[in-house]
């Protein structure tokens, strides 16, 4: 638990409220998202571009020595968790058809 304005602790987020949080992002710009959540490992997010639906990425959140970030499936990073709006732009960049 952490501190808040107001004093009190609040709790920290979870991994699927992060990919809840980018999932949004993601679907406000067009994006096909679905958050999985399958048995005995961790969730995901399902990245889908509708006009092109053979971009797809699967995108997840991991917390590391230096707080939470959204991961490529190749283990790449893409930004800090903090940054939805420049994580949803590089995705959407990267799931564009040209």
């Amino acid at each position: 638990m952490t501190p808040d304005d107001t004093g009190t602790a609040a709790s920290p987020k979870t991994r699927i409220e992060y990919l809840e949080e980018l999932g949004d992002e993601l679907a406000r710009r067009g994006l096909r998202v679905r958050l999985t959540l399958p048995r005995l490992r961790e969730p995901s997010l399902h990245v889908m571009n509708p006009d092109a639906s053979a971009l797809t990425e699967t995108i997840l959140a991991e917390e590391g020595a230096d707080g939470w970030w959204y991961w490529w499936s190749w283990a790449e990073r893409i930004a800090p968790a903090r940054d939805v709006t420049g994580a949803a732009e590089r995705v959407a960049r990267v799931l564009a058809a040209h």
